[in-house]
């Protein structure tokens, strides 16, 4: 149990602008990780091992990319808890991102918008980073009882025609240091990137990174597993298409969903209109919508993480009824806060699904 109950501390934080409370929740989460003071948000895990893609999660409950880009706070989220953290998006350079403002609550609808832009400090810095968390410099591979997924993207000054350059730079980088490697084709954020999910672009990115991943699996002498990860903005036709391209190049597994641009459940509240992707509770049915749709396609056995919406230990439950064999959760943490992590790890180990 954490010793300051986050109902205490969100109204201080829910004070400040919505990117500087995001920069003072890190900046303290770097700094008391892994000392006495990390009691003030820590929980005991809730243990619900499942195997997928050929690793052993401890339970089914993530940290989405996107909270730590920099890879700065794997031991402090880690010890919310979670089954797997996930870390990133990194481009191979640093870029600062899209001008602020840049990320606004919307309270009312229990959401978020950000159009942050793969703000990141490199390729460089965030290896590093990983390289020094504790749970890394504890493991010889996968660090005990934690999966750490590392999240790359392209630098937005990098043409939309050059991109796999960039993802190729930043799987190089990752493959020695991660338990598995999102592609995060799916930002609305970096402009065009979305262009990578059509059927031409897609199936010459994963064919080129499929390529190198069996050569870097030869050289180190591991195959780490590549997810993909999607927008919830897509139609059915899309998403078979990304489907079919998923299995074709051995995708080990599929993240639905990221944001959404869309704006109809969040009409007429302030900052709507803002441009970037929406995030949380109103992104609860298109993502699980999409996660269907794949389960159809894909069928029983092929790997889906489930993001967008989970707000409680119930959204969690959805997300797996929709087909997902795993969660992530971002928004909702910050809305709810570490609490929530046990309470939809619990809700799922409760609520197990029957093997499919």
């Amino acid at each position: 149990m954490a010793l300051l109950p986050y109902a205490l501390a969100r109204p201080a934080l829910f004070c400040l602008d919505a990117e500087s409370a995001h920069d003072a929740t890190l900046a303290a989460l770097s700094r008391l990780q892994g000392t006495p003071l990390q009691a003030l948000w820590q929980a005991r895990r809730v243990e619900d091992p499942v195997e997928i893609a050929g690793l052993r999660f401890p339970n089914r409950v993530g940290l989405a990319a996107g909270l730590d880009k920099n890879a700065r706070c794997i031991d402090g989220f880690a010890a919310m808890g979670f089954g797997f953290v996930e870390v990133g998006t990194v481009t191979p350079l640093p870029q600062p991102g899209n001008p602020k403002p840049r990320m606004f609550r919307l309270p009312q609808a229990q959401a978020l918008i950000n159009r942050l832009g793969f703000n990141n400090d490199g390729l460089e810095a965030f290896i590093a980073n990983v390289r020094h968390s504790a749970v890394r410099q504890r493991a010889g591979g996968q660090a005990p009882g934690l999966v750490l997924g590392l999240n790359i993207g392209k630098n937005a000054a990098t043409p939309i025609e050059r991109a796999t350059d960039d993802y190729l730079i930043g799987l190089e980088g990752v493959y020695p240091h991660a338990d598995y490697v999102t592609v995060n084709i799916s930002s609305p954020n970096t402009k065009n990137l979305r262009a990578l999910q059509s059927d031409e672009a897609l199936d010459g990115l994963l064919g080129a990174l499929a390529q190198r991943r069996e050569a870097l699996a030869a050289a180190q002498g591991r195959r780490v597993p590549l997810f993909v990860k999607i927008a919830p903005d897509l139609d059915e036709a899309q998403v078979q298409v990304i489907a079919a391209t998923l299995r074709r190049h051995g995708m080990d597994g599929v993240i639905a969903t990221n944001t959404t641009i869309a704006r109809d459940a969040v009409q007429g509240l302030a900052h709507a209109e803002e441009a970037g992707g929406l995030s949380g509770a109103p992104v609860l049915a298109a993502s699980n919508r999409v996660i269907a749709q794949l389960r159809a396609i894909l069928g029983p056995q092929f790997p889906i993480i489930g993001v967008g919406g989970v707000m409680s230990g119930d959204d969690a439950v959805s997300k797996m009824a929709a087909g997902a064999d795993l969660v992530q959760v971002y928004t909702g943490l910050i809305y709810r806060g570490p609490e929530l992590v046990s309470e939809a790890a619990q809700a799922l180990r409760d609520r197990r699904p029957t093997p499919r």
